[in-house]
């Protein structure tokens, strides 16, 4: 998990000044996190945890977010 916090943070910088606000305020916002986990669950008993699979993690995150 502490390597995807830090993929998640990575993806989500902007070069302008408001969006990487709001999404810093999103990434700060972190709950259990239990999504990406699932995730990395799924991944790692269908074989292995890959890049594919934090961009999926991330993927699910934002948009459990967007949904709030």
């Amino acid at each position: 998990m502490d390597e995807f916090e830090i993929k998640f943070k990575q993806s989500m910088k902007s070069s302008v000044p408001l969006l990487d606000k709001i999404t810093n305020y999103i990434v700060k916002r972190k709950g259990k996190q239990i999504r990406p986990m699932f995730v990395f669950l799924s991944a790692q008993s269908a074989g292995t945890i890959n890049d594919s699979s934090y961009r999926a993690a991330s993927l699910i995150e934002l948009l459990h977010t967007q949904l709030l």
